[in-house]
């Protein structure tokens, strides 16, 4: 999954792609690298981020998902918590959903996503994202992700929601410190309990350079690592903004997987 930031405030790239032939060609160069889905947002969802209206998150995300999905043959999601957003966004030929409020006491948006048969990822977050790095808190984050994704699940579903639309993502970053990131992802294969696809977006977050001592540009290779550990441990999609360099570093793992013996 390509990372297209329509933002100008993203920790990353944040101001990089905001004009909308920027984020196409962008869009169009994550597909050269090899994206098999590409995620726009328009709406930056960092520690401390400023929420912005439906209006204007619009006016940044929908002209580049209608014009890459005139061009590209591969899936669209919209990165969005609004249900306007959402629904303009499919309109304009997006088909998931990734909603990182997926703690949300809303139905609408669960609703929305029955009624168009349109993929949705289930998210884990603890607060929001002003709040959700104050001070977060687990006596066992395993557990407590894992009883979210069963709460949700069922709720969800009760919405008309099918379990062929739901993709879990247990929200790295979001809400967690890097003791608690890091079990996540040592312990993933948890997640695969419900027989759902596992998203992981570990890519050149916070809590890599918290170890490491890294800034932002110096995280590709602690990125690449958490990519092929997620993928050995169940995973099915990354959110990565480096495509090419995630596309190598897979391969290679798959190759010597291949040639183990027992």
């Amino acid at each position: 999954m390509g990372i297209l930031n329509v933002t100008p405030d993203s920790f990353s790239d944040g101001g990089r792609f905001l004009d909308p032939g920027a984020a196409v060609a962008h869009g169009l160069q994550l597909v050269a690298e090899g994206a098999d889905l590409l995620d726009i947002g328009g709406e930056s969802t960092r520690p401390n981020a400023q929420p912005v209206s439906a209006g204007e998150e619009s006016r940044r995300v929908l002209p580049v998902i209608r014009q890459l999905a005139g061009q590209v043959k591969i899936p669209i999601s919209i990165d969005t918590t609004k249900l306007e957003v959402a629904r303009a966004a499919l309109d304009a030929g997006a088909s998931l959903i990734n909603d990182i409020a997926a703690n949300r006491a809303d139905e609408a948006m669960w609703r929305l996503a029955a009624a168009t048969g349109a993929g949705y990822v289930l998210m884990h977050m603890q607060g929001t994202p002003q709040t959700m790095q104050q001070s977060p808190r687990y006596d066992d984050v395993l557990v407590e992700v894992s009883d979210f994704f069963r709460e949700r699940l069922s709720r969800i579903a009760a919405c008309g929601v099918s379990p062929e639309q739901v993709v879990l993502d247990p929200g790295l970053g979001f809400g967690k410190k890097l003791e608690h990131n890091l079990q996540l992802l040592a312990q993933l294969g948890h997640f695969t309990q419900w027989q759902r696809p596992l998203l992981v977006g570990a890519s050149r977050k916070s809590f890599i350079g918290t170890m490491l001592g890294a800034g932002v540009a110096d995280r590709l290779s602690a990125s690449l690592a958490c990519a092929c550990w997620a993928i050995r441990e169940g995973a099915c999609v990354l959110r990565v903004h480096d495509v090419a360099a995630t596309r190598q570093a897979l391969a290679m793992t798959a190759a010597l997987q291949g040639n183990r013996t027992v």
